[in-house]
């Protein structure tokens, strides 16, 4: 059979902004926010910064770098760097493939909230049992699954040029410019409850960044490095196949080290910028306690938020879920590359025909999981002591188990099977440099492996 000739993005623009868009997703705007509240504002986000200078950087790297080198997507390119490894490919495949049907569904949901500002009821969402109405509904959460699903399809469908690269040039700097806007407006809202006590964004600002070391134990600092290093590979999309993928479409005179630097400071500027834009004003409508939603800060608290805003919250709710849904649908695409490149390679079937089987698997599984907040719902309770349904079982196995298997293995292949030099000897092509050559050493081969194990018998709860 004639190889099929392998699509590239233009140039490190494109590379770059691509593989922000995919790191820039739910995991930021949703997730790190109340990870901050929960962990102590600042000292979330000093561990969280450390981790992504170091742990991050070396899973990045090594992640553009095996698909640079082999010019395979996830599923056939560990079998390229050794012959016994190939299996570490499939558990990455199958960490997209188990997480595309739930992130399609969740980014029904935000298009639903969007719908609902867009048009005014912006007040409606803010009531009690708004969400849990929707989400247990028979019907919306399909229709909205099945509109951001085609998105979604679409511009994996159009290509990497046309598609990915073109859609990432669009959305990413129209998603920055509304995340600063929107947490600089933040910091200028002040609230006066019922009870006479004056809150401001700015105070909000002083929780969210200060460190707060009050009760802080040994244990308690090491659930946080963990949280954080959780947070990490929703944050920088490694260990689930995409940065391969991704890093299979860059060209070989691109400076990889200089766009793995422009990822990092895109995505942790998104990441701070998200929790600036939410805490703040979560605390001066909420207080401290309304910080304590969990999961459903975004869904549940902002609606409220946004509401006690009066007539601006309407206009600044509909610009937060235009920016959430922007975030969410890049990041989709990446998840769904990831599987359509895969099959492309091991197959060889046409982009086209790979994106159709795709998306009607997304579809089938999405209904599952939509249909566990009503006809198929059960509680289970998860090794890790939380309870939940197929939506969060299908999490639990995607982000607790398998996504920091992959990393680990990953570490030991490079680190210790074909040597670092492998990675080294990629990055450097074209005469580039390789800043932090030793820290990614000293990460890949031992400090990496040790922090994977423990976040592993965290995940299973040991």
């Amino acid at each position: 059979m004639e190889k099929r000739k392998r699509s590239n993005f233009t140039g490190s623009l494109g590379f770059v902004l691509a593989a922000a868009g995919s790191a820039v997703g739910l995991g930021n705007i949703w997730r790190f926010p109340y990870l901050v509240a929960k962990d102590g504002g600042g000292i979330f986000i000093l561990c969280y910064l450390v981790l992504a200078l170091t742990f991050g950087f070396a899973l990045l790297t090594t992640e553009i770098a095996i698909g640079r080198k082999t010019g395979q997507s996830p599923l056939t390119a560990y079998k390229v760097i050794h012959p016994k490894w190939g299996f570490i490919g499939v558990l990455a495949c199958l960490v997209p493939i188990i997480i595309l049907p739930y992130y399609c569904t969740i980014g029904g949901w935000v298009l639903k909230y969007l719908v609902a500002f867009l048009t005014g009821g912006g007040t409606d969402a803010a009531a009690d049992g708004y969400f849990t109405g929707f989400i247990t509904g028979d019907w919306q959460p399909i229709v909205f699954l099945v509109i951001f699903l085609a998105a979604t399809s679409f511009i994996v469908y159009s290509g990497v040029n046309k598609g990915i690269e073109n859609y990432s040039k669009i959305l990413m700097p129209i998603l920055l410019a509304l995340i600063i806007g929107i947490a600089v407006y933040s910091l200028t809202l002040s609230h006066t409850d019922e009870g006479g006590v004056t809150r401001t964004g700015l105070e909000g600002l002083r929780i969210y960044l200060i460190p707060n070391f009050e009760g802080m134990t040994l244990r308690k600092l090491m659930i946080v490095i963990m949280d954080a290093l959780g947070q990490l590979f929703f944050s920088i999309s490694v260990a689930m196949g995409i940065m391969v993928a991704y890093g299979s479409y860059a060209k070989k005179d691109t400076n990889l080290m200089k766009s793995i630097n422009h990822i990092e400071i895109f995505d942790t500027l998104v990441a701070l910028l998200a929790g600036m834009l939410i805490v703040p004003a979560v605390f001066t409508f909420m207080g401290t306690e309304g910080m304590s939603a969990g999961p459903g800060l975004m869904f549940v608290s902002l609606p409220k938020v946004f509401r006690a805003m009066g007539f601006a919250g309407n206009v600044i709710g509909t610009l937060f879920f235009v920016m959430v849904f922007f975030a969410a649908v890049t990041s989709a695409v990446s998840v769904e590359e990831a599987i359509v490149s895969s099959i492309m390679d091991k197959f060889k079937f046409t982009r086209h025909k790979s994106t159709m089987l795709v998306t009607v698997y997304a579809l089938v599984f999405g209904l599952v999981v939509c249909f566990g907040y009503n006809f198929l719902y059960f509680e289970f309770t998860l090794p890790n002591g939380t309870v939940g349904q197929i939506l969060d079982i299908m999490d639990y196995i995607s982000n607790n188990c398998l996504m920091p298997l992959v990393a680990l293995l990953t570490c030991l292949l490079v680190g210790w099977v074909v040597k670092p030099k492998t990675v080294i000897d990629e990055v450097t092509i074209g005469g580039y440099k390789f800043q932090r050559k030793m820290l990614y050493v000293i990460m890949i081969k031992v400090v990496a492996p040790v922090m994977l194990v423990a976040l592993l018998l965290q995940s299973v709860g040991i």
